[in-house]
């Protein structure tokens, strides 16, 4: 498993991208890792470390895209940046994966550029796992298509499923519409129309029907779907939610109960960790010819070896086919818009 890891992207970058791919190379002997950055750095940092030089190597980028650039106008400026670099390795076919805790519009608009798409994939969307009252649940898109048509989420349905049977080992996902109410014909034109898609698609058996937000937390379903500026605004207050009641009810407890600050504190600490973007590494690109993985821009190296192994994963349980064959029966029953 070839994976290009943009070394420049994150916000404790580039020492923090190193530090994972050592992990992840010491503890999954069938990675080869390319780190893609500015060389003198990256070799003056390597210099310091003990690594296997046959599975690790230096490929030269100009520059990198900041986190506050816009995205389309960074890459139009600087063709070759670390991002830019990785997506161009795996178009040619050098490496299997492309990582990077970067600015996430910028790995998105770069992976679009290259239209490396699955075969009948009309447009890629990003997957998060959220954890929820039942177990865990994946939120798809949040953040690549938020010019969504019904054809995209009935994708997006398929692809998530496969993702959530795959890598969170749910035999038959539930599949649910994200949407304002559960009723029948609630929501713009877009939800209307694409839950009268769903409940008449090869996924019918499986869609489940609309599903409030607060739905998503309840575990109604295993994979939702919408279109990318919904699934990004879930995602960031959901993030902003979660960190505020841990802070505000650790604050209370210490507050009000005889217990020591440390160990309150470490208790809350290791309930967070189990939900912590770190543990899944990363947010794969569904849709994809190949495998990307976006990380969080605070992702330190625990996370970044858990994104390069969910990499491998995703070519150990052949998701990419799964999804290709399931979209090419859809079309062969008349499943499109």
């Amino acid at each position: 498993m070839r994976i290009a890891l943009d070394a420049m992207g994150g916000d404790n970058a580039p020492a923090i991208n190193i530090d994972g791919a050592l992990v992840a190379l010491e503890t999954n002997p069938q990675l080869e890792v390319t780190l893609v950055g500015d060389r003198p750095a990256l070799e003056h940092l390597l210099s310091e470390k003990e690594h296997d030089s046959h599975r690790m190597r230096i490929v030269e980028a100009d520059g990198f895209v900041d986190m506050h650039e816009k995205p389309t106008e960074a890459l139009r400026k600087k063709p070759n940046s670390s991002i830019a670099v990785c997506w161009k390795l795996m178009a040619g076919h050098e490496v299997d994966a492309v990582v990077s805790a970067g600015n996430t519009g910028a790995v998105v608009a770069s992976g679009l550029r290259t239209r490396l798409f699955l075969k009948g994939v009309k447009r890629p969307g990003i997957a998060v796992t959220l954890p929820n009252m039942q177990g865990k649940s994946v939120l798809v898109d949040v953040g690549a298509n938020p010019a969504a048509r019904p054809e995209h989420l009935f994708q997006y349905g398929i692809m998530g499923s496969v993702y959530a049977r795959e890598v969170l080992g749910i035999e038959k996902p539930r599949i649910g519409l994200m949407n304002i109410g559960s009723e029948d014909g609630k929501g713009n034109e877009l939800y209307r129309e694409t839950h009268s898609f769903l409940c008449n698609s090869p996924l019918k058996d499986q869609y489940i029907g609309n599903v409030e937000g607060r739905g998503l937390y309840e575990g109604e379903a295993d994979v939702l779907i919408c279109e990318g500026f919904v699934g990004n605004v879930v995602l960031k207050v959901s993030e902003g939610m979660a960190e505020f009641l841990m802070k505000t009810v650790s604050q209370e407890i210490i507050g009000r109960l005889d217990v020591e600050r440390q160990t309150a504190t470490k208790a809350f600490q290791d309930v967070a960790r189990q939900y912590h973007y770190r543990e899944s590494g990363g947010a794969p690109l569904l849709g994809i010819d190949g495998v990307c993985i976006i990380c969080h821009g605070s992702s330190d190296g625990h996370s970044i070896a858990n994104a390069l192994n969910l990499s491998a994963t995703f070519k150990d349980r052949n998701i990419n086919s799964q999804i290709t064959d399931i979209i090419a029966k859809s079309k062969e029953t008349g499943a499109t818009t």
